[in-house]
């Protein structure tokens, strides 16, 4: 059964995952449930993302929350949401109101941040309304690794996904 409740009133997003080798920014929208649930970014089991950067980088499937950390600040990147708080429905973006931003350009100001990309169009269009006209730099929009994705199979994904990530990427040797 989908979790349909509205969930925001105790709940501040998570924080940024950047690193002094972070040369490439993925924004996500807001944490879904089970995201919230296991206390960190692409907790469903059926997302797409950490099996897609895995695969993007030449490194295992993490599996437990230091494993993600250290496969995103390993391969040059920096993971946040474009939203600190809102109210939502279950984890259906399209549900969105009262949308609160994150602080992207504090943590452009920290972190050597070269290029954004964001994870779906819901992460973008939040990006392009309260971020993009404080720090003046384009976000690239990619396909959501959300199983709610389904018109997009991981082979489709890590070609889109791969060729925007590629120059930025610290892959395993």
């Amino acid at each position: 059964m989908a979790d349909t409740t509205d969930f925001a009133a105790d709940f501040y997003g998570f924080a940024p995952v950047w690193g002094a080798g972070s040369r490439a920014l993925i924004l996500g929208t807001w944490p879904s449930p089970k995201s919230r649930q296991q206390g960190f970014y692409y907790g469903h089991p059926q997302n797409r993302f950490w099996p897609l950067l895995a695969r993007l980088t030449g490194r295992e499937k993490p599996r437990t929350i230091e494993e993600k950390k250290a496969l995103i600040l390993e391969s040059g990147l920096a993971l946040w949401d474009t939203l600190a708080h809102c109210t939502i429905q279950g984890a259906r973006d399209e549900t969105i109101t009262d949308p609160v931003p994150n602080d992207i350009r504090g943590l452009l100001e920290k972190a050597p941040v070269e290029a954004i990309f964001c994870n779906g169009a819901a992460a973008w269009k939040f990006y392009q309304k309260f971020a993009r006209p404080l720090t003046g730099l384009e976000a690239v929009k990619l396909p959501s690794t959300s199983p709610a994705n389904a018109a997009w199979s991981l082979e489709r994904l890590a070609g889109t996904w791969g060729e925007a990530l590629g120059p930025y990427l610290v892959k395993k040797r």
